[in-house]
């Protein structure tokens, strides 16, 4: 799985940040980036709970 925010649509809610710590963190600014494209295996459910709980759809995953 991988998985992708899109910068122009996030607002730097920080669900992501919260849900998965493994994948997403922010940036100077407050909004979330990936720190890996890759997902761990371990972190895929939380990475699926961030992108459903993204108030702006910003969050992509392609498996």
């Amino acid at each position: 799985m991988k998985v992708r925010i899109d910068k122009d649509t996030c607002q730097g809610h920080g669900q992501c940040v919260m849900l998965c710590p493994a994948v997403f963190d922010d940036d100077e600014e407050g909004f979330g980036v990936v720190k890996s494209e890759q997902v761990p295996e371990e972190a895929e459910n939380a990475c699926e709970r961030a992108e459903a709980n993204c108030p702006e759809q910003a969050i992509q995953i392609t498996r």
